[in-house]
């Protein structure tokens, strides 16, 4: 894809002022645990307390000294939006580190990472190279597990979303901002005002977790701090759990069933959810993207059904059930585990690899290639066939009623060969340090699509402590351009980005 950008020099003042805010901002939100932590006692509030006084000294004072009072380009918009989640990823991670649960501050940012974007892949729980155990997710303090899911639940929705969405500061330029951290083909502004439409689309989410919550906590397998845990993970669709055995532990097909749902609807755009919410029915539910994300997560959960039901000594019910529940956690990415997929039949381990490469809906918060990409792709390579056998004929693509742009259909052509070429950098890095072909491969696919479990050494039951740190900074940069979708972040490194 070519980027073409007005010859307008970088004001890196500008930058740098409106990050000071994001960064004052995010040392406000710590808080919050630090209140968790006084609750339980768990002696991690000072650690939270350093962090969030490091953050907001920080911010307070590069966005005193760089005020920004003109309006964002879309160059700086990118740089903003790159630097600001590289960096609340390192302040994110000095509680861990600050705290003493992770002694390496590879594995303190490679957490706080995969924790903003959503990719759930933890470091908890397991051995490093060098032999330093860390800790289980059992033995955490209270504080901890809570920053882990908030992480989630922040990133889920972005970071620079909520914050156009408090601070009037950021209406200036909003909308590049806001374009450049949204998820799909394009940003679905559901107002005139960016300003409004952050404050929808946060309102929605919200919402939603709160009702989760509702949901979780009425069952007496959860109290209200797990409950609360899982509807953050669940609906920024991370996967972050409070317990080693994730969703496994608790053995509730009530849980199960509440948690696919809500998975499901994460990966739906949390527009839609607006226009349906707004009384829009028809519109919802006749939504071309939603319609395809549906069935193949029908189909799916259809075919590993009846290979665990015919292959595997599961009854019809435990076989609908843990297909269902995995088929909706994989292709949302959250990465939740009810089942080890890896003792599975070989076919239906296929279709799980399959769904890494699917992800959600566009404007939701699940990872991947996105169901409205996959549509157009599809429909693309139908019409290349028409077309050799009628060369003259005019066949615009169409998704319903609407004809897709060619500059969006050369975009996403775009994305999907540097998705796949990412994958394949990401893998070779990671069998560089020694890893074997398939964890490396799939952890690469993991990591770039949000998803959090592979397979191999980074399966669903394990972790991935035992990476070597170079594999683990190859990784936090793979979660997060593939949480900003490629093009944010590399579009830094083009030579006509920073021409002047």
């Amino acid at each position: 894809m070519k980027l073409q950008f007005k010859h307008i020099p970088i004001r890196f003042g500008l930058v740098i002022g409106v990050l000071g805010s994001l960064l004052f901002f995010l040392g406000l939100i710590f808080i919050v645990p630090i209140l968790i932590s006084l609750i339980y006692s768990d002696g991690m509030w000072d650690a939270f307390l350093y962090s969030g006084l490091i953050s907001t000294a920080v911010g307070g004072v590069l966005w005193w000294l760089f005020k920004p009072e003109e309006e964002v380009h879309m160059r700086e918009a990118f740089l903003i939006v790159g630097l600001t989640w590289l960096v609340i990823s390192i302040i994110g991670a000095l509680p861990f580190w600050i705290g003493g649960v992770l002694v390496s501050f590879a594995d303190a940012v490679f957490e706080s990472m995969s924790g903003f974007s959503t990719t759930g892949a933890t470091v908890f729980g397991g051995v490093r190279q060098d032999g330093i155990i860390n800790a289980k997710l059992v033995d955490l303090p209270e504080s901890i597990l809570f920053w882990r899911s908030l992480t989630h639940w922040l990133g889920g929705m972005g970071i620079i979303v909520l914050t156009i969405a408090i601070l009037p500061l950021l209406g200036i330029g909003g909308m590049q901002l806001f374009q450049a951290e949204t998820t799909g083909p394009t940003a679905d502004k559901l107002t005139p005002r960016v300003q409004e439409t952050a404050k929808i689309l946060w309102l929605v989410y919200t919402g939603l977790t709160a009702l989760l919550f509702l949901l979780l906590w009425v069952h007496p397998s959860m109290n209200w701090f797990e409950a609360l845990n899982h509807a953050f993970s669940t609906l920024a669709t991370g996967g972050f759990s409070t317990k080693d055995e994730s969703i496994a532990f608790f053995d509730s097909v009530y849980i199960e069933v509440v948690l696919t749902i809500f998975m499901f609807l994460a990966g739906v755009s949390f527009a839609l959810h607006f226009r349906l919410f707004r009384g829009e029915i028809g519109r919802f539910f006749e939504n071309r993207e939603l319609r395809f994300y549906t069935y193949i997560v029908g189909l799916s959960t259809l075919a590993i059904s009846g290979f665990l039901y015919f292959h595997n000594d599961f009854s019809l019910f435990d076989s609908i059930r843990h297909a269902s529940f995995q088929v909706v956690s994989i292709i949302t990415t959250t990465g939740f585990g009810s089942n080890n997929y890896e003792l599975w039949p070989f076919f239906a381990e296929f279709i799980i690899l399959a769904l890494f490469f699917a992800g959600g809906c566009a404007g939701s918060t699940a990872g991947g290639i996105k169901m409205i990409r996959w549509i157009i792709l599809l429909k693309n390579n139908l019409r290349e066939i028409n077309m050799i056998v009628h060369p003259k004929a005019i066949m615009p693509i169409r998704v319903g009623n609407i004809i897709i742009d060619p500059t969006i259909q050369r975009s996403i052509l775009s994305f999907f060969v540097f998705y796949m070429l990412m994958i394949l950098f990401g893998a070779m890095l990671l069998t560089l340090t020694g890893e074997d072909v398939v964890s490396a491969l799939t952890a690469s696919m993991s990591c770039l699509g949000n998803i959090g479990p592979a397979f191999g050494v980074y399966g669903p039951t394990e972790n991935y402590a035992i990476m070597n740190d170079i594999g683990k900074w190859v990784m936090v940069f793979q979660m997060m351009i593939g949480r900003l979708e490629l093009f944010t972040i590399l579009v830094i490194f083009s030579p006509s980005f920073w021409k002047q």
